[in-house]
């Protein structure tokens, strides 16, 4: 089964996102943040859909399911605990604890433990091999290989190989004979295969070509080769594991750190690399990878998020693969990633910018893939317009042998026009779909609306009528009225059908300056449009006069009298708006014309009366004619919500 390996160096892990080879990137099919602070191993149980991640900093062992969803978190006195391995069945979880010297046992349906054998010295990995459980362990110059008999009475074989500086890293292909071990972190890179289908283990072979500073190391399904990670040379190797002898190669990036392989044999093989694709996914035997992935920069630094050192795993079934990933802030994630052995596919696709309504265009495009796709491969095409939303079906579309393709179509629905092409992928290759928008054309319609410039009363009730010509097939005009002032929202006061001659009313009680708006929303062949009709509202405004002795008819208007010791009050009364003031006008007849003596502003009250009184002695007054008016001024009133009104002039004189 799949045995991690550790390095001192395995602290942090990451976010989530990859990037296919060739492609755009993309983001892992799921992605989950995980309660860690290290990593030492990580197994995926297929039997029960969950994966178990070894914290050694934390001393945990976080079960989540296959979306990274914590399940549970051991926690009960497992210190330091790294290597992982799961039964043949993935009934039976072991953990290797460092601090305690000991393997602990779990139960993968319930996920508790329920044994525990203290072995060797600080145990670091464990692996099923010739039916029994081998680990690693032992602290500086003190390396060594035991064994745990899983039937009987569990007894511990201890000092099977004490050749190792510190505890050598374990894997063992299912059901296989043959151990590997390698040392950590060291350079050079000391490997050694064993024999164990005895119960004892005999040293096959052994080798310091393994390069240097070792992550990572997995045998082959079928236990033929191991793949290797170290930090150099920069690929994964592969030797033999009878003899250690190099049997090839995996073409990866600077800095391995991981591996994992298939059950089919498709191997991942993954780098600490800030600048570099993380992850390489390969084919058995193929040195050239099928498909990258590429972490995002989740974090604050220049390079990118990275893989922590063994951080992946393959589900049983190989249909999935697992990263544990890292950021520069130590947060760390579960990354789930769906078929990653299937070749990364890319669609594009080309389409003129602008195209004329009911006339022919070519649309032009590419499908490539890391690996050749078969003859024949056909993609998809779905127009997508004003016409058809959802979307409608073209004929399928051959592509070239080399990778090219090209249709015509005539759009019958004018606007943004979209044509998505896509490839359903295959066993060997991965789905794709890309998309392009065409501009094509539509008619200008004919829209007009009354009333603009005009002027009215104080809450006249006027008719605005919109007129809309020929259109396709929508027939349908918004009316929106918009008051002035910041107080009044613009609002939807009609919407409906234009009746058989075009045209749609709505009347508007006019108090203030209103702009409404006629909206068409366009259709398949006819433009949106809009247009607009400003319309004035005068305030209403009244004067009364008080305190005056008596009015009466002369020089044709009619004048109020006042006693030369009475001061004429003057009240007027208009709508009022906040900070509003009336324009007070005063004039004076003098030989045959009306001369202006001032004007002066007052605030209206908020009930919207204002009161002035022509105070002073009257005595020189006597005999003379006056005329006053309020008035509202737009802009110069205190705020411009109405058109300018002008008040009627009241009339008087004084008396003796």
């Amino acid at each position: 089964m799949r045995i991690r390996t550790v390095t001192a160096a395995t602290t942090l892990a990451v976010l989530f996102s990859s990037a296919a080879l060739a492609a755009a990137p993309a983001y892992a099919d799921s992605s989950a943040l995980l309660p860690v602070k290290s990593l030492g191993d990580i197994v995926v149980d297929g039997a029960h859909r969950q994966v178990f991640i070894s914290d050694p900093t934390n001393g945990k062992i976080v079960v989540t399911d296959y979306s990274g969803n914590v399940l549970k978190q051991l926690t009960t006195n497992l210190s330091g605990v790294s290597g992982l391995e799961l039964s043949a069945d993935s009934g039976t979880l072991y953990a290797a604890v460092q601090d305690l010297d000991a393997i602990a046992v779990v139960d993968t349906a319930t996920d508790t433990e329920t044994t525990r054998y203290t072995v060797g010295d600080k145990p670091l990995s464990v692996a099923l091999a010739g039916g029994k459980l081998w680990f690693g362990y032992g602290g500086a110059a003190a390396g060594n290989i035991g064994s745990l008999d899983l039937t009987g009475d569990h007894t511990v074989a201890l000092g099977q190989d004490n050749s190792w500086y510190q505890a050598p890293v374990l894997d063992a292909a299912p059901g296989s004979g043959t151990l590997v071990a390698g040392a950590p972190g060291q350079s050079p890179v000391e490997l050694a295969s064993y024999d164990v289908s005895s119960g004892t283990a005999t040293k096959l072979a052994s080798t310091r070509d393994a390069g240097s500073n070792l992550g990572d190391l997995q045998v082959t399904p079928d236990g033929k080769d191991v793949v290797v990670a170290s930090g150099a040379p920069y690929y994964h190797q592969v030797f033999r594991t009878s003899d250690l002898n190099e049997d090839g190669k995996y073409t990866s990036t600077a800095y391995p750190n991981s591996v994992a392989v298939a059950p089919d044999g498709t191997v991942a093989g993954g780098s600490f690399a800030w600048y570099d694709p993380d992850v390489y996914i390969f084919h058995p035997g193929s040195s050239e990878a099928v498909r990258t992935y590429d972490f995002p920069n989740t974090g604050t630094s220049s390079g990118a998020d990275t893989l922590a050192a063994g951080g992946l795993s393959w589900a049983p079934d190989g249909s999935r693969l697992f990263a544990v990933t890292y950021n520069d802030a130590n947060v760390y994630s579960l990354r789930e990633y769906d078929s990653p052995g299937r070749a990364a596919t890319t669609v594009t696709v080309n389409a003129p910018a602008s195209a004329t309504r009911g006339k022919q265009l070519e649309v032009t495009g590419t499908l490539s893939s890391t690996t050749a796709l078969p003859a024949g491969t056909q993609v998809t095409v779905v127009r997508t317009d004003l016409d058809s939303p959802a979307g409608k079906a073209l004929p399928a579309v051959t592509v070239k042998a080399d990778g090219t393709y090209s249709f015509t179509d005539t759009p019958p629905a004018g606007g943004k026009v979209t044509y998505k092409v896509s490839y359903a992928g295959d066993g060997e290759h991965t789905a794709a779909s890309a998309k392009d928008t065409v501009d094509v054309s539509r008619a200008k319609p004919t829209l007009t609306l009354n009333n603009n410039g005009k002027v009215y009363t104080y809450g006249k009730d006027v008719k605005f009528t919109a007129h809309l010509g020929t259109t396709y097939k929508n027939r349908t005009v918004e009316l929106w009225a918009d008051p002035a002032g910041s107080d009044k929202p613009n609002k939807l006061v009609k919407s409906g059908k234009v009746d058989s001659h075009g045209n749609l009313s709505v009347v508007v009680d006019l108090k203030r300056d209103t702009k409404v708006t006629a909206k068409f929303a366009g259709d398949a062949r006819w433009q949106p449009r809009s247009v607009s009709s400003w319309s004035g509202a005068k305030v209403g405004i009244s004067m009364t006069v008080s305190r005056q002795y008596k009015s009466k008819k002369a020089w044709g208007q009619t004048y109020y009298y006042f006693h030369k010791t009475k001061n004429p009050l003057f009240t007027t009364k208009m709508p009022y708006y906040g900070g509003r003031a009336q324009r007070f006008d005063f004039q004076v007849y003098y030989q045959g014309r009306w001369y202006a003596d001032t004007s002066k502003y007052f605030a209206l009250a908020t009930s919207g009366v204002s009161q002035v009184e022509f105070a002073g002695s009257h005595k020189g007054d006597v005999g003379w004619r006056f005329r006053v008016r309020s008035d509202y001024i737009d802009g110069a009133s205190g705020d411009t919500v109405n058109s300018t009104t002008y008040g009627a002039w009241k009339y008087f004189t004084f008396t003796s």
